[in-house]
């Protein structure tokens, strides 16, 4: 379940007469658990209810009681200090009456007390019981949770009653009757409308309870709403829809049809209205609401919601740091605050992937924040604000969702007038609403962002029709800004997209930007498009952008194809996060690896986060460590003391020469395969997992013998015709004759050391393997033939793994390993002859921990969650390999995986003398912008 389906079911239980036996199995139904959980914790015997209190206690979740009225406090005292509660680990306690409700989270301690019926308002308190990690925003603004849920049944049943217009034409003409009841939902609850609960008041008394009529008095409402009072005369508006006032801007012209209503639709529609809209908060509303209008997102509803905190690890580096400053500097020097106010007033915000408008919002909100600061310490509190909602723009590729974001701005504009000057002058300039258009329908892309925000404030055009947001086609869509002179900061967190995942037109877009300005550009993300965009409008303006992406584009393979033209163009990275988890709110945690890195021009302050943590530094490189630019590049041989490096064997045989253990053991005792023609074959997963699958080999002098079987004579001949029926040219044309696998890089004398090409990251150290000379090795490894034991110790180190998690290639979120990349730049410091022998003992002692636990796989000791626990010899001997290894490099232990990174970058630049070379032929490019 998801948390607006976990809103629904509370209310529901909330709204229903209190049942004293039967609560606490409801409630913690509506939290998700299945009938088959709740039959267990009602079972008399044998059942899995462990309260010693007569209650409900669910084992590391919650334990409930059901008490006499007026027993509430000391019930939960009772439950607090029952032992039943520590020793099943229990996370929430709660007591009721059914008059009465509390409940306390014993993990910090916060309590929620309220009447029962209201105990639906706290339903974001209790989310961890469903799995659920809450954000505490969310948490305190309930409210955007319910009207979400409500208003997507609105929205269901009357795709249902009007099947007509689930269609992309006249879905957008759904979409915006919703942001118009939306806006009069406020309005009726903020007193815009100068009578409270108008609206919803309006639709209950004139339309027919049988809502045959509906459609027709929300459409008479809508005409007086877009109709100036001194027209209304003539355009015979009713006397009850003549109350409502002129609203304008675009949101209620245009003849935007209404959908009929059912009997159900209505009471939605009445239900949705009784909510308290005062409480709606836009920061987070948005991103909720936006999956209403969204088939493919309805399933998690307002389960993507960006935190304003992670939102301000954007904004507050990007620029509100600095005026937060440029406040405190001043003091109460009062040129100094009015200079701020007016810099403030021209700053421009661009989010080119804004969504329903989250971060231009929370921007909006904190520079109003500074902005009335200033007009208090200059006695002026009750000043009309500076900032114009037209600085403040965005693109979006989805219609619905622009509409949100300027709704969204609009709420929020009123919002801060309320809180900074008073609801009376609030309301007194509120409406009508401006007609401008300042959000961009589009693909972001395709379309000039210097059109759209200019440098200046006039004289660029946009080249193209466009939408008016609430209105009808305009031929330019450019809105004048009214403060001249501004800085520009652009941001956002647009659509990541590995090059795997895009679609066909998302590929088209990157090569409009990317062709012939950069080599291998197909293997970008998609999100690259947006930094190769900011690059080019930054060589136009005088501007920073920061962007929230994946952390793919900051190491491997994608750094030295898009960094040396980002670098090249007279950029510096002036400050980055680290990579963290940019979860949402579903159940199950799902989330994606993000780092935050913001570009321009100014490098004189810049700073790396690490959670709560601020460096400045010197220099930011694009794998966001600091202290070094270099960009690493592959090499063919190993920059220190490593042994060589090689590929496994690559067989190109249609799978004619590998077979399971079944089939080994079968061919052998048949007499169809001679037991010296095959040998146990390995690749990645054989070597994590610790099985074996079987390969023919047959080296020249074996041929013969090889040939005199019937079995293996087919094999080949199917080998031949695999090959020359090959598309690939190598390939069909090889020299390489059938009988022998396709590409042998090497065998071993005495022993492999092996590595995984692809590895989850989900382990503390690379998952290395030594083999005995029998073993093949296929294309899905990579090997060390006979080398000392002490690259052993190399390779299994923590901090290889961190540098190959740095530079290398990622299938997805694992490792994709590469010699040449993440072996053969690995920097080693010089090794004496006791260096080496004091890792070679290191690789001994792995080895030997891994032995004791016997049958246990490398999978199962190498697993996170296990390796401490479970195979404690294991961690001890890695940890102690670490401690020799990194004692070489710096004479002790490194603080944490930043450190090494450092340290590692450092040595590479000595290793290799100098920066590798970046790309000084990289050119700009505007082609493709309409």
């Amino acid at each position: 379940m998801n948390a607006i389906e976990i809103e629904e079911a509370v209310s529901r239980l909330a709204e229903a007469p209190f049942d004293s036996e039967e609560f606490p199995f409801a409630f913690l139904e509506a939290f998700g658990n299945k009938p088959t959980t709740l039959k267990r914790l009602k079972s008399k015997s044998g059942g899995s209810n462990q309260s010693d209190l007569g209650g409900v206690l669910q084992r590391n979740n919650i334990h409930v009681k059901v008490c006499p009225e007026g027993e509430v406090t000391n019930t939960l005292t009772a439950l607090r200090d029952s032992a039943a509660t520590a020793r099943y680990k229990v996370k929430f306690i709660l007591a009721t009456d059914g008059k009465s409700f509390e409940a306390e989270n014993l993990a910090d301690g916060e309590i929620v007390a309220c009447d029962y019926p209201d105990f639906h308002n706290h339903f974001g308190f209790f989310l961890p019981l469903a799995g659920i990690t809450t954000v505490k925003q969310i948490r305190e603004n309930a409210f955007d949770i319910k009207a979400t849920g409500r208003l997507n049944r609105l929205y269901v049943e009357l795709l249902k009653e009007n099947p007509e217009w689930d269609n992309a034409d006249r879905r957008e003409a759904l979409n915006h009757f919703m942001a118009r009841l939306i806006f009069c939902f406020f309005a009726e609850d903020t007193n815009i409308f100068h009578s409270n609960a108008l609206f919803t008041a309006t639709i209950e008394q004139m339309s027919a309870s049988d809502s045959s009529n509906t459609h027709e008095v929300l459409s008479e409402m809508f005409r007086a709403m877009c109709t100036p009072l001194k027209d209304r005369e003539a355009a015979k508006i009713r006397n009850w829809a003549d109350k409502f006032r002129y609203v304008n801007g675009g949101l209620f012209s245009g003849g935007v049809a209404v959908p009929r209503f059912s009997k159900i639709a209505r009471s939605y529609l009445l239900h949705v209205g009784n909510l308290d809209w005062t409480k709606i908060n836009p920061d987070i509303f948005g991103s909720m609401i936006q999956a209403v209008a969204d088939d493919e997102e309805r399933g998690a509803l307002g389960m993507h919601y960006t935190s304003v905190p992670n939102i301000l690890k954007v904004l507050n580096p990007l620029f509100l740091d600095d005026l937060r400053e440029q406040l405190e500097a001043a003091g109460e020097n009062a040129r100094k605050l009015l200079n701020l106010r007016q810099r403030i007033a021209r700053i421009r915000v661009f989010d080119p992937a804004c969504g329903s408008g989250n971060f231009l919002v929370i921007a909006y909100k904190k520079m109003r924040e500074i902005e009335a600061e200033i007009n208090r310490l200059r006695g002026e509190g009750d000043r009309k604000s500076e900032i114009p909602l037209t600085n403040f723009r965005g693109i979006e590729l989805r219609h619905f969702s622009c509409e949100i974001a300027r709704l969204a701005l609009i709420i929020a504009e009123y919002q801060c007038d309320v809180l900074y000057r008073g609801p009376k002058l609030a309301l007194a300039e509120f409406l009508p609403l401006k007609d401008d258009n300042w959000i961009t329908c589009g693909n972001a892309l395709r379309l000039d962002w210097l059109s759209l925000c200019p440098p200046t404030g006039t004289g660029v055009k946009v080249q193209r029709e466009d939408l008016d947001l609430f209105g009808e086609m305009r031929e330019v869509a450019e809105i004048d800004f009214e403060n001249e002179g501004g800085e520009t900061y652009i941001c956002g967190n647009p659509p990541y997209k590995g090059s795997s995942w895009q679609t066909k037109e998302q590929k088209e877009d990157l090569k409009l930007i990317a062709e012939g300005v950069l080599k291998s550009w197909k293997s970008l993300d998609y999100v690259s498009g947006w930094v190769l965009k900011g690059v080019d409008f930054l060589s136009y303006v005088e501007a920073s952008f920061a962007f929230v992406t994946t952390k793919t584009i900051c190491e491997g393979e994608q750094v030295p194809v898009l960094w040396p033209y980002v670098l090249n163009s007279g950029l510096t990275i002036n400050f980055a996060y680290h990579p963290f988890n940019w979860s949402n709110l579903a159940s199950n945690k799902a989330g994606v690896t993000v780092v935050i890195f913001g570009v321009g021009r100014d490098s004189s302050k810049n700073r790396i986060y690490n959670g709560d943590q601020c460096r400045f530094v010197d220099i930011i490189g694009p794998y966001l460590v600091p202290g070094s630019d270099v960009i690493v590049s592959k090499s063919m041989t190993p920059l220190g003391q490593q042994a060589k490096m090689l590929r496994g064997n690559m067989p190109t045989d249609g799978g004619s020469f590998i077979m399971s253990t079944e089939e080994y053991r079968q061919r052998v005792s048949d007499g169809s395969l001679p037991r010296e023609l095959v040998c146990p074959y390995v690749g990645a997963s054989e070597v994590v997992n610790a099985r074996l699958r079987y390969c023919i080999w047959i080296e020249d002098h074996n041929l013969e013998l090889a040939l005199a079987s019937e079995f293996l004579r087919n094999r080949v001949d199917r080998v031949r015709e695999v090959r020359l029926s090959s598309t690939a040219p190598t390939t069909r044309n090889t020299k390489v004759p059938p009988h022998r696998f396709m590409q042998i890089e090497g065998t071993a004398k005495k022993y492999s050391i092996v590595v995984p090409a692809i590895t989850s990251e989900n382990r503390a150290y690379l998952p290395i393997a030594l083999l005995d000379m029998t073993v093949i090795l296929s294309n899905k490894c990579y090997a060390l033939y006979d080398a000392p034991l002490w690259n052993f110790s190399l390779a299994a180190s923590r901090i290889h793994l961190v540098w190959v998690g740095a530079v290398c290639a990622r299938m997805r979120s694992d490792f994709s390993y590469s010699n040449t990349l993440g072996w053969n730049t690995f920097p080693v410091p010089t090794l004496t002859e006791q260096n080496k022998a004091d890792l070679t003992r290191c690789a001994e002692h792995i080895l030997l921990a891994r032995e004791h636990y016997f049958p246990a796989t490398i999978a199962d000791m190498y697993d996170r969650d296990r390796m401490d626990t479970e195979f404690p010899l294991v961690r001890e001997a890695h940890d102690r390999n670490d401690e020799i290894l990194e004692r070489i490099y710096i004479g002790r232990r490194f603080k944490n995986d930043t450190e090494r990174l450092e340290k590692l970058f450092e040595l590479y630049t000595k290793m290799t003398s100098q920066p590798a070379p970046l790309n000084k032929s990289a050119k700009r490019k505007t082609k493709g912008e309409k």
